[in-house]
């Protein structure tokens, strides 16, 4: 089942939902069913593991190492 972004146009509420072929979505805070389907950004191919190893850098600068493995901390 694939993942969308859905903007809710009676309560203004932005989500996402897992959602199958014979599904029909609804928003989850006031049941409506008119629902925009917003455009999802994917990550580039190749690219994520540059990225997760800046933004650790970047949170360990900040000392922020709670999203390290322990074999992944400095010690």
């Amino acid at each position: 089942m694939p993942l969308y972004s859905y903007h809710c146009t009676k309560c203004d509420n932005e989500f996402e939902l897992l959602v199958g072929s014979a599904d029909v979505p609804v928003c989850p805070s006031c049941g409506g069913d008119k629902l925009e389907r917003l455009m999802s950004r994917i990550a580039p191919d190749g690219k994520s593991r540059g990225y997760a190893k800046t933004m650790r850098a970047a949170a360990a600068r900040q000392g922020h190492l709670s999203n390290y493995s322990r074999s992944e901390r400095r010690r």
